[in-house]
Parts: structure tokens; C-alpha cells; sequence
């Protein structure tokens, strides 16, 4: 994988490298990063998603159409979207980031994603950014009936462990920060016979497991033969 590989995949080539570099790059690894690039590719996949959906369901009532949006820009589908891209092979993040296992930590790499939306719209517009989110999800099968949220991860990481007879995964919050109605838990997903520890990230201490536990098994499966 390389970055040649990863702007062929989008079916976008940059003009400014500089944009493409910030898009891979996590806070912990420096500035400047990724976090604004975010904020922006957030705005604008809601945008391009919620125009597909308008114009490909035309007999679907708003509050149907917010559904299917908010399953199809959800992190897990974005996760998924980024695995397809390989996309950890092209993160930047910290030593201690990289040690945690943050490469393959679902929300790490949904935001990487939604952060190279935003440097496609700098970088040529929004027609652009349009054209890569577009293909981004022609693989998708986008349906009215789509679930409101995938199979727990916290479930399938338990289920993957038993099935290998290996003890069930421990949690633990280490980290807390912001203000008391928009608090931000870190919880660390711990495998002991594997010696693995990887760390998600979310609004509630019940998302951030989730996060730690998608993480864990992503990278339980890739070093599974």
C-alpha cells in the first residue's frame, strides 16, 4: 500500500500532497493534523450521502431518509469503508498510539476517512469530494430496510474469543475528559493469552468499549491466519 495506491483507490489525485499528509495524520503523531480536515469531510459526507439517498428514494419520508443516513456515516460503516482502503498502512500516529494498537482503532480510522473528504473538497472542490464519496460506497448495498446498527462488537469480539476457547476480553476506563454533559471516555480492550491491549474512544463509557472491542478483533483476525 502506498499513497500512489490509496489516491487511485479514491479516484482522486491530489495537487496539494501537503492536504493528503494532514489527512493521514493523527494529533498524536504532530502538527498539523487531522482534526479540522474532520470536521469539514463530516459536513460534507452527510451532505453527498443524504443527496443520494433523497434522490434514490423518492417515496421515503424524512425521518426514514435521517435513518438510513445516520447507519450509513456511522463509524462502524466508515471503519468498514477504510479497512477496504487499507488505510491504517497510511496512518501517522504517535509511538504510544501506534503500541495501543491505534492504526486499527475504528474511530482513529473513521475519522482519517471523513478527514480525507474534507482535504478532496480543499483540494478540488466539492464535485470532487462528491465523486470520491460516491465511490466510496458503490459496494454498499443501500436499502430502506437496513438495520439501525450493526451486530455488537462487544458481542462478536466475545464470540470470536470463546470459539477459540480463549477467556473472555477485560475492559477498564482510562481516561476521562470534558465537561460533565459532553464527557469523552477512553476504555482499553485487554486479551491477556494473545497479550494484547488496544484503546477506543467515545461519549459514553459503553460506546468506547465498543470501539476498544471492534478495534481488538480487527486486530485479533489479522493475525489470525
Amino acid at each position: 500500500m502506498s499513497l500512489d495506491d490509496l489516491q487511485q483507490q479514491l479516484g482522486h489525485r491530489f495537487v496539494d500532497d501537503a492536504l493528503l499528509r494532514q489527512a493521514l495524520t493523527h494529533r498524536s503523531y504532530g502538527q498539523p493534523n487531522n482534526e479540522r480536515l474532520e470536521f469539514l469531510g463530516d459536513s460534507v459526507l452527510n451532505c453527498v450521502v443524504a443527496a443520494m439517498l433523497y434522490r434514490h428514494f423518492a417515496r421515503i419520508d424524512e425521518g426514514d431518509l435521517s435513518r438510513l443516513r445516520a447507519n450509513l456515516v456511522k463509524q462502524d460503516s466508515l471503519h468498514r469503508l477504510a479497512l477496504t482502503l487499507d488505510l491504517h498502512a497510511e496512518l501517522r500516529v504517535g509511538e504510544g498510539e501506534a503500541r495501543s494498537g491505534g492504526k486499527t482503532r475504528p474511530s482513529m480510522l473513521a475519522d482519517a476517512l471523513e478527514a480525507l473528504i474534507g482535504a478532496v473538497y480543499l483540494d478540488a472542490g466539492f464535485e470532487a469530494a462528491e465523486r470520491v464519496v460516491r465511490r466510496l460506497f458503490e459496494g454498499v448495498e443501500i436499502g430502506p430496510q437496513m438495520q439501525a446498527a450493526a451486530r455488537d462488537a462487544k458481542t462478536a469480539l466475545q464470540e470470536w474469543l470463546q470459539g477459540r476457547r480463549l477467556q473472555l476480553p477485560a475492559y477498564r476506563v482510562v481516561e476521562t475528559s470534558g465537561v460533565a454533559h459532553r464527557q469523552s471516555f477512553e476504555v482499553e480492550c485487554t486479551v491477556a493469552e494473545r497479550a494484547l491491549a488496544v484503546r477506543g474512544s467515545g461519549n459514553s463509557r459503553r460506546a468506547a468499549e465498543q470501539s476498544a472491542a471492534a478495534a481488538m478483533l480487527a486486530q485479533l483476525q489479522a493475525q489470525t491466519p
